[in-house]
């Protein structure tokens, strides 16, 4: 599991610790870990740009991301590939799903406005292990539909760098990147490199002292 420096409320979880959006007994065992409560908001990750925002746990519908002002309350998404990014601001913290349909479609700045709109103001993020541009081998319209942040994998295909794409539309934050990649850590779920079902969650909460 990691934790980032300098965050109140962030965990991006590994292969180990399970499916905690899922499975409860990962859940509650996760959630002991993080000294939360063990009963989590989450959505039905659809590849878009809704983010909703969230008072109670419990399924909150077709999103990519989520958002509360409410201490005490976890939020978390499901990933094996796609980019899990955590936002905090002074009094909300949101968790947004960025696959490269997400990072071209907009879930990043709906994240920020959705902030924005509770009155908060966006302070620093993190970007969660995903995959890299080391492997995430991609064909035209994924290139074109990321623009400048192109790259090659290590083995010479074209490909796309998702935690860059996701850092410059967090400009103006504190940016924290894990910088881990998916596909090459075997601690980490991968569908690119596994075809698996299994998934690893990202949490957000405010803390409720």
């Amino acid at each position: 599991m990691i934790r980032p420096a300098g965050f109140r409320g962030a965990a991006f979880c590994d292969a180990a610790s399970g499916n905690g959006r899922d499975d409860p007994d990962k859940r509650s065992a996760i959630s002991d870990e993080l000294g939360v409560p063990r009963e989590w908001a989450f959505v039905r990750q659809v590849h878009g740009g809704v983010v909703v925002t969230v008072t109670d746990p419990g399924s909150a519908g077709s999103a990519d991301g989520l958002i509360t002002d409410r201490p005490g309350l976890p939020l978390t998404i499901a990933t094996a590939d796609c980019v899990p990014i955590i936002v905090e601001g002074d009094r909300s913290v949101a968790i947004l799903h960025a696959g490269w349909r997400g990072v071209a479609g907009g879930i990043v700045t709906a994240g920020l406005e959705a902030m924005k709109a509770l009155g908060d103001t966006p302070r620093r993020a993190a970007i969660g292990p995903s995959i890299g541009p080391c492997c995430y081998e991609v064909g035209e319209e994924v290139r074109d539909a990321i623009g400048d942040h192109t790259s090659r994998t290590t083995f010479g295909t074209p490909s796309v760098d998702l935690w860059s794409a996701a850092a410059t539309q967090l400009s103006g934050l504190h940016v924290w990147r894990s910088d881990l990649c998916t596909y090459t850590e075997s601690g980490l779920r991968s569908y690119r490199r596994d075809a698996t079902t299994e998934r690893q969650v990202a949490v957000a909460w405010l803390p409720q002292d």
